[in-house]
């Protein structure tokens, strides 16, 4: 259970830091064609897609499906790994 919770982590961390650089890449004029950016674009666009589809679209210069998404990411490391942590620790002391 450990290990479950411990890829999990990694995995939201990454992604974190993908929507991190996503929002970069959104303030500089990047290279569209860079495979970088091109990487960072299509592994975050399903998650932000999908908040798109369900919020509408905020007038404004700012983009809030990213900062929707981010938050969702940081709710899920802080109450569902932690819980899955927690779990692990009470099964490890029966």
């Amino acid at each position: 259970m450990v290990g479950v919770a411990a890829v999990l982590d990694m995995l939201l961390m990454i992604l974190m830091f993908l929507m991190l650089g996503r929002v970069i890449i959104s303030w500089v004029s990047a290279d569209p064609y860079n495979p970088i950016v091109r990487f960072i674009h299509t592994s975050t666009e399903p998650l932000i897609s999908l908040v798109r589809r369900y919020i509408p679209r905020i007038p404004g210069p700012l983009d809030w499906s990213v900062f929707i998404v981010f938050i969702l990411i940081v709710f899920i490391r802080s109450f569902l790994v932690a819980s899955l942590f927690d779990y692990a620790r009470v099964l490890k002391g029966m």
